[in-house]
């Protein structure tokens, strides 16, 4: 038996972009409708939705039968959620709030077992096929994807080394609270922030490493794109029906 394949990471790899979308619905059904739609991968967030692992192990189920990869945010650099959620058969993890080397270097721990990590050490959990994979400890770290999520000036002015850390695959550029950081709360368009997004994704992908964001502007997407970034989320679930019910309702109002 052998360690399911992680598609997200190898194209990542191979650069080939991927196109996806935030889900923060925080339920399977839902999660099934929009993992048909033709996305590459689907970001299912526990940081800022009330989403926990029996809720992200039930919209793993049923994104499975689908070509399109699932990642999960914890919602903090924590070795305990990430045990939780790589058990459950996550392979791919997008940590917030990486500020620095060291902290990049945690979050790779919590994706090895010992001794090159801390990860723990469970026999019949979903991620080994309930333990019939006896190969799982030993050949997992290969297919499992780690991205980290740079926010702030301090993680900018650290980006370098923190996409230099062995076993960091990705860098997301986190937006909002870049903007906050850099004095521009919920501007995230301001050109201050534009410009150190764009630096920053070129700057990544100099580096060897794949460059992420999420945007809800078509425009903006297109131009990150076009500055290198190889995973782009261009939607969110919530949005999404939050918009067309609103122009619902004012078509009729």
């Amino acid at each position: 038996m052998i360690v399911h394949k992680n598609r997200f990471k190898r194209a990542l790899a191979q650069e080939q972009h991927q196109l996806g979308l935030w889900v923060s619905l925080c339920h399977a059904y839902s999660a099934e409708i929009v993992a048909g739609a033709g996305f590459d991968w689907l970001l299912l967030d526990t940081e800022h939705s009330p989403n926990d692992v029996p809720d992200v192990l039930a919209q793993l189920q049923a994104v499975a039968p689908y070509p399109v990869s699932p990642v999960v945010r914890p919602s903090w650099n924590d070795a305990l959620q990430q045990k939780r959620f790589l058990d459950i058969g996550t392979q791919t993890l997008l940590i917030p709030y990486v500020q620095n080397e060291e902290e990049a270097a945690r979050a790779v721990a919590g994706m090895r077992y010992p001794p090159r990590g801390n990860r723990g050490v469970g026999g019949t959990m979903r991620a080994s096929d309930f333990g019939r994979n006896k190969q799982y400890m030993h050949e997992c770290e290969e297919e499992l994807c780690l991205l980290v999520q740079v926010e702030t000036r301090e993680a900018l002015d650290n980006l370098e080394a923190i996409a230099q850390v062995d076993g960091v695959d990705g860098v997301f550029i986190g937006p909002a609270d870049l903007s906050a950081s850099m004095g521009h709360l919920s501007n995230p368009g301001h050109h201050e922030v534009q410009r150190a997004i764009e630096d920053a994704i070129r700057q990544v992908r100099a580096l060897g490493k794949a460059p992420g964001i999420l945007t809800l502007d078509t425009r903006l997407a297109r131009r990150y794109m076009e500055c290198g970034s190889l995973f782009t989320a261009v939607g969110m679930d919530v949005a999404m029906l939050a918009r067309a019910a609103d122009g619902l309702a004012a078509e009729f109002t």
